[in-house]
């Protein structure tokens, strides 16, 4: 079990590696935090650039008092705006803005590069190619039945 909890420790070591020079780059070239970068991204990637408050929450693995701070200072930078829910008024939405989507557009390629480096740097290609190639394998399985 010893060599269980080792690979545990390493694989969080490795993240966190990866997760700092992300943080690095981004707040250096784009004045974002890394979680900042990735709302955004998860924005841009939903339906209509917007996400409920709570769906974001999870989507960020943030509870909900640490999104609301995160999509304050998203707002105040212009880069989201809160919108009511139509059929809920008590319900809101994140939404990203042009200036967002902007923002997240440009520090894109930093953050690709920069994830590529750290990946290199710190041994986690062989560990993002072995996941690839087991869910690969998986869908492959399943396709199968």
């Amino acid at each position: 079990m010893l060599k269980r909890s080792e690979s545990w420790l390493n694989l969080i070591q490795l993240v966190a590696n990866v997760e700092a020079a992300l943080g690095l780059v981004l707040q250096a070239r784009h004045g974002l935090g890394l979680s900042e970068y990735r709302a955004l991204d998860v924005l841009a990637r939903s339906s209509n650039d917007e996400l409920r408050m709570q769906e974001l929450a999870a989507y960020l693995r943030l509870n909900q008092s640490s999104v609301s701070r995160l999509v304050e200072r998203l707002e105040r930078a212009g880069l989201t705006i809160r919108d009511l829910c139509p059929a809920d008024k008590r319900g809101v939405y994140t939404v990203l803005t042009k200036a967002g989507r902007a923002r997240l557009e440009g520090a894109r390629p930093d953050y690709e590069n920069a994830l590529e480096g750290a990946l290199r740097e710190h041994g986690g290609e062989t560990l993002l190619a072995a996941q690839h190639n087991a869910v690969v394998s998986s869908n492959f399985s399943s396709n199968e039945s």
